[in-house]
């Protein structure tokens, strides 16, 4: 047996419609957002008495999804510090491939990100940072550079 894909990431927030917006300038494309009914939902996260509403982007023409997910009941827990450094443990970033890196961050510093370190070349091959959204959900960007 082998993995077919990953499908999708989960990232849970505050202000759902915020995260989409930041999102939807990053270039992704919202499949659709609502609450989420479905009974078996506990049993699969193992929370009982679940309220939340949940909404799903995807990268256009392409695989990769990241679902949000907003809990009125329980509430959500804030981790410790609001704004980890990237060497805690866990998942830090969601990484994408963009075509300008310096129009993405323009884009993105409207909707509140701010860059976590600077933006830098590596080699010959990419020009990347990394910019923490106003949840502090910290995003890499990659821009490949062609031949020179």
């Amino acid at each position: 047996m082998a993995i077919q894909r990953m499908d999708n990431v989960l990232i849970v927030v505050e202000d759902l419609d915020a995260v989409i917006a930041f999102f939807v300038e990053l270039g992704m494309e919202l499949e659709g957002k609502g609450p989420l009914e479905w009974p078996g939902a506990e049993r699969v996260i193992g929370l009982e008495g679940v309220r939340q509403d949940v909404a799903m982007l995807r990268i256009p023409n392409g695989p990769g999804r990241i679902e949000l997910a907003k809990f009125h009941r329980p509430k959500a827990i804030t981790p410790e510090p609001k704004d980890a450094p990237v060497n805690t443990l866990g998942i830090r970033r969601v990484m994408f491939a963009v075509d300008d890196i310096e129009d993405v961050v323009a884009r993105l510093r409207v909707h509140g990100a701010e860059l976590v370190g600077e933006l830098e070349r590596y080699e010959d091959i990419y020009r990347l940072c990394y910019v923490r959204s106003p949840e502090g959900i910290v995003v890499g960007l990659a821009e490949e550079l062609g031949a020179s």
